[in-house]
Formats: structure tokens, sequence, C-alpha cells
């Protein structure tokens, strides 16, 4: 009888590119997260809530707006979407169960995430680990089922959030802290945030899915592919965020337009996404640098980085600030800090040891085995 391997992948059977686009999203997310970890919550979707108090504020946020928000989470979901399958097809490969396997192995996402949400509320990972079961279920299915169904929960999301703003209008719903208040959300506001965040996540997970069948997100294409995949996706994403942009500007950031507004940002950000991916698919062909190796060893290490990023976060934001001491050009560097942090010391571990300390015992955990650290 052929003996079936527990061990995972090792480092000659990574995909670099992967590896390479995980970097720049784990340090990307936290040009999102940092806003949540360090000024109060209306400053994470108005940008003009306080904060925002010079010049160079408004250049960050507006920045952020048009070139980070949502976008990173889009190719951190692209990219989880991508890992769940190649997770499962190898799994299969090795003989093993791979829908058991990976279930359980996002059970404990979901753990893991749980317990990440005890520190800080913004956790993505429950989202992610309660999204795995679907994309075990569609894994098979067409690109073009997997492009389309993704592209429509996107829509699906755009369309409650019309009606949702047309009930906040209204006096129907309550904004609450998603805009200017102080208070939580409303019930009808609420919903709509939790179907908006798991309507993009899934949608940019499947879409990933269909990238990974593709090969386009593996970086294996042609490299005119990947130029006319980043020429479209500027072309289209960056229009149509910053029509969202001017649009809410013109309407000096009225609350009647708060999640209108928000809006054409969710319809550019997978065009956005998929340009972001082509840019790096195309620069990791280059020739090995020191700084692209530091890049992908972020990536190797994405989860130990992500929780990482929330412990400095939400320390930094309890003990020696509070939360709108700074404003967005302070958060900004704070954000350059730790990334500096995170791009040092992710090679230096990897060159010592196989895993990131996170990854390490979620693999043991997930093969109920304890994996070699050790290189």
């Amino acid at each position: 009888m052929t003996k079936i391997s527990n061990q995972p992948t090792v480092q000659k059977d990574r995909i670099t590119n992967l590896d390479t686009v995980r970097g720049f999203a784990t340090l990307g997310i936290l040009g999102m997260n940092a806003l949540y970890f360090g000024m109060l919550k209306p400053a994470y979707n108005n940008v003009n809530a306080p904060g925002t108090d010079n010049v160079l504020d408004w250049i960050f946020a507006i920045a952020g707006e048009i070139f980070i928000d949502q976008k990173t989470m889009a190719i951190f979901s692209m990219l989880f979407g991508a890992g769940i399958v190649l997770f499962a097809d190898r799994a299969e490969m090795k003989g093993k169960k791979p829908v058991r396997l990976s279930l359980w192995r996002n059970l404990l996402l979901v753990a893991i995430g749980f317990f990440h949400s005890l520190l800080w509320e913004g956790d993505i990972l429950i989202v992610y680990g309660l999204c795995a079961p679907v994309l075990l279920c569609v894994r098979k299915k067409s690109q073009r089922f997997l492009v389309s169904t993704g592209c429509l929960l996107f829509s699906l999301t755009i369309i409650f959030g019309v009606f949702t703003q047309l009930s906040v209008n209204d006096g129907n719903a309550y904004l609450g802290d998603f805009w200017s208040g102080s208070e939580a959300m409303g019930d009808e506001v609420t919903t709509w945030f939790i179907f908006d965040v798991f309507c993009r996540a899934l949608g940019a997970m499947l879409i990933g899915v269909a990238m990974f069948r593709s090969g386009f997100i593996s970086g294996i294409l042609s490299i005119d592919v990947y130029k006319k995949a980043a020429k479209w996706g500027f072309s289209l994403g960056i229009p149509l965020v910053t029509f969202g942009v001017i649009i809410q500007a013109i309407m000096d950031y009225d609350s009647n337009i708060a999640i209108l507004g928000q809006l054409p940002n969710t319809a550019g950000t997978i065009p956005l996404a998929i340009g972001y991916i082509s840019l790096i698919a195309l620069w990791d062909r280059k020739p090995v640098s020191s700084f692209k190796v530091r890049i992908r060893s972020v990536g190797q290490m994405a989860l130990t980085n992500y929780l990482s990023q929330t412990i400095i976060g939400v320390l930094l934001f309890s003990t020696v600030f509070d939360k709108g001491d700074l404003g967005r050009s302070g958060i900004f560097l704070f954000m350059i800090c730790v990334w500096a942090v995170q791009i040092f010391w992710s090679k230096p571990w990897l060159a010592y040891f196989r895993f990131g300390p996170i990854e390490w015992a979620w693999r043991c955990m997930t093969y109920r085995k304890i994996q070699n650290l050790r290189r």
C-alpha cells in the first residue's frame, strides 16, 4: 500500500507569484485596518471625519480611497479562493479526502478568527472560514460560472446598498458610527454592512478560483496577457472609484450619499485588483532581488503578519496613544513603520524556519501532527 504523506507544501513546490502577490496584499491590508486601529470608526468610511485635518491628511485620505480601500481585501479574497483550490487539489493528488481536510482546516481558521476578534472586532478570518464550504462545492465549476457568480454577488451588494441608502434618507435606517455618529449602526445598516462584507469576500474568492484555474493568478500566462489586463483593470477601475470620491466631495460628504458614494468604489474594486495582480505578475518575472525575496517572505508568513499587525496596532493605540490622537498622516507613518518591521523580519525568520509561527501551528492542527519547523 502506498504511504500517504502528511507533509505540507515544501519550498520547491511553492508558486512564487502567489507569495509575491500575497506579500503586497498583506502589507496593503494594513492601509485599511490601520484606520480602524488608530482612528474613530467613522474615519474608516468617511474621509471627512475627524482626523483629516490638513492637506497631507487629505492627500492620504483620497489616495487611500482610490488605491487601497476594498482593493487589498479583494486581492486577499482572490488569493484565499485560489488557496482553497490549491490545497484541495494537492490533498486529492496525495490520496487524501480533500473536502474533509479542507473543512477541518477552515474550521480551525474560524477558531483563529474568533480569538482574533476578541482582540479586534475587524477580523476577516471568520468570514473567510465560513465561505470555504461554498468554494469547495463550486471549485470544479466552469470559469465562466465562477466569474459570473462572483460579479453577481458584487452587483447584489451594490443593489442592496442603494435600497439601504434610500431607507436612511427616509429616516427608516440609522447610519450611526458608519458615517459620523458615536452610536452603533442601526439594524438595517448593520445587515447591509455584513451582507456587503460577505458578498465582496465570496465574490472575489470565486473570481480567484477562476483566476487560479486559468493560471492567471499563478503568473504563468504570457506577458501580453498581464499587460492587457493591467491596462484594462486600471482604465476601468480608477475612473469608477474616482467618480465615487468626486460625488462624495460634491455632496460635501452628506449622510444622504454615505452609502451611495461607496458603491462606485465597490464596482471598481475587481478591475483594480486585477490590475494590481497583473503588475505584480509582470514584476515577479524580473530577476530576483533582495527586496523581492523579502516581499515573498512577507507573503509566506501572511497569517502571522496579519495577526501581528493587529497586535501592534491594538497595543500601540491602547497604551501609547488613544484612538483619534493621530490624523491620517500619523496613521500613514505608523503603517510605514509596521511595513518596515515586517519586511525586515520575515526573511530572516524563514532563513531558519520553514513557516511563520502561526502558519506552523495551523498546519500542525490541520494534519494533527507536529510538523518540522526548523530548516
